[in-house]
């Protein structure tokens, strides 16, 4: 995914990004309302006493949560808690620990990533016992973690059957598994589950909770599902850089979200304008959408000098440069008006 040099701040909303959308209005609120006195650093407030309780109620008793900055810094410690350092992680080769993160998991953790090609961003068991492979051999990675994105960087999503296939692979084979909850919100709201439906229940160990994308200011948080699967990882945090002083601060958004239904009015409202824009978009002669769209994203191929006057009045990416594959995302602050200037433009640039 690459952002072209036209690529400008717009105070239009834009489908490039749910991480370019505004802060939900009760997010802001609950920061306000925090921002009154002291209260103990790193973790030890009431604030996040709370989140705590927020977040086994939806992922179970044994549910521990540590707040970190950033998506990145979730997947990056949690990797790191669950392997040693001549470990292997086996995920998509589309996985955002793969493309996106500037080579965080092997820098920062010392891992091997060991991608998988899949057409849709999703693993299955067969992929599973395909590629986890080497064990006990001291020339080669010891395959540790099995990392899976829900919803994937394809805009596809896991099923709760799907997840439990691929954590029951992996845990038959001694691998933990990982789960980069960037859009997790938008999963649930598709598939009309509960979180714990599609983590816990479903046998993930380890998740990545985001935030971000879903209305917060900055936040994400890692929730061990399963301790028995990590350790360290309140110092792993620490000495990743992740861990907040005024963690009250990450803390008060992420029960903004949680505490209530929040995160899922937030998804539902993104998921649904993904669909709209989706039948708008397949209503225009010549625009292939190339991806199920059961979340917020639709992947759509269109002429190469369509992308780039179109991107100068609504930026958005291309997802592939060899095919001119684009992506287009939807927000929690993402309108029905929004969606029709978009195909309104579309379909202007398409008949030029």
């Amino acid at each position: 995914m690459t952002q072209p040099p036209e690529f400008r701040p717009s105070a239009a909303r834009t489908f490039a990004s749910d991480n370019q959308a505004s802060v939900h209005p009760a997010v802001l609120a609950a920061l306000a309302e925090v921002n009154d006195g002291h209260q103990p650093a790193y973790g030890a407030d009431a604030v996040t006493g709370r989140l705590r309780e927020v977040v086994r109620r939806h992922f179970g008793e044994q549910a521990e949560v540590f707040p970190v900055f950033n998506g990145t810094g979730a997947n990056v410690v949690s990797l790191q808690a669950m392997s040693e350092r001549w470990s292997a992680v086996l995920c998509p080769e589309s996985a955002h620990i793969n493309t996106d993160e500037c080579g965080a998991a092997e820098k920062v953790a010392g891992l091997k990533l060991g991608t998988v090609p899949t057409p849709d961003a999703k693993l299955t068991p067969s992929l599973v016992e395909r590629y986890a492979t080497g064990f006990g051999n001291v020339q080669r990675r010891e395959p540790a973690v099995v990392s899976i994105t829900q919803s994937t960087e394809l805009g596809t999503v896991y099923t709760a059957e799907e997840t439990a296939a691929v954590a029951a692979a992996a845990h038959e084979r001694g691998l933990s598994v990982h789960m980069d909850g960037a859009r997790i919100a938008n999963a649930a709201a598709s598939l009309g589950l509960p979180l714990r439906a599609l983590t816990t229940d479903a046998g993930v160990d380890v998740l990545s909770f985001g935030g971000t994308k879903n209305g917060l200011l900055l936040g994400e948080a890692i929730v061990v599902l399963n301790p028995g699967a990590v350790r360290g990882m309140s110092y792993l945090r620490k000495s990743s850089m992740q861990l907040a002083s005024k963690m009250r601060y990450v803390s008060a958004q992420l029960v903004a979200l949680l505490d209530g239904d929040l995160w899922l009015r937030n998804a539902s409202h993104a998921n649904a304008m993904a669909r709209l824009l989706e039948t708008a978009a397949r209503a225009v002669p010549g625009v292939e959408i190339t991806q199920d769209v059961q979340a917020n994203t639709v992947f759509a191929m269109i002429p190469k000098d369509v992308t780039e006057r179109l991107r100068k009045r609504f930026p958005f990416y291309t997802w592939d440069e060899a095919t001119g594959e684009v992506r287009w995302v939807c927000s929690f602050d993402t309108t029905a008006d929004d969606v029709a200037a978009f195909a309104a433009a579309l379909a202007e640039e398409m008949s030029a």
